[in-house]
């Protein structure tokens, strides 16, 4: 029997011993820029995948996510074993490391989201001083009860 509540525990429980050990504990260079995003863990609680993002050495610089893959791959076996010290389940679960792609995908939206924020704008303006080509009101209203239509519905 699946116990959602308990894998989400322990996702979060490996999650903080993980970007702990990270900071701490494992000395890689290539994991200098590595963050632990999220955790999910499988139901029978044997697997869990880790997600994590990689910054630059500085903001215009792009990251090395070969190179911080390559570091997570070495220290997986490190990790596992601090995991399982750390969280007292009978079977430690094995670790699995993916890039996070949710800040690349939020920063996608919001390049689109300025994009059509840009457009309306220009669309406003041009449309500020606009004038109708025909009449500024072309529907028919029933206070206009003259004409050939008003005789025609009876």
């Amino acid at each position: 029997m699946v116990d959602h509540a308990r894998a989400a525990r322990l996702a979060k429980r490996i999650s903080t011993i993980v970007a702990s050990a990270i900071g701490t504990e494992i000395k890689d260079p290539r994991l200098a820029h590595v963050t632990v995003t999220d955790c999910r863990v499988t139901g029978d609680l044997h697997d869990a995948t880790v997600f994590y993002t990689v910054m630059g050495a500085t903001v215009d610089d792009e990251p090395d996510v070969a190179e911080a893959a390559a570091g997570l791959a070495a220290a997986t076996g490190a990790l596992r074993s601090l995991v399982g010290a750390g969280t007292g389940v009978r079977f430690t679960p094995t670790l699995r490391f993916e890039l996070d792609t949710v800040p690349d995908a939020t920063r996608a939206m919001d390049e689109l989201l300025a994009r059509a924020r840009a457009q309306d704008e220009l669309v406003a303006r041009s449309a500020k001083d606009a004038k109708p080509a025909g009449d500024s009101d072309p529907y028919r209203h029933d206070e206009d009860a003259s004409g050939p239509e008003a005789e025609a519905r009876g």
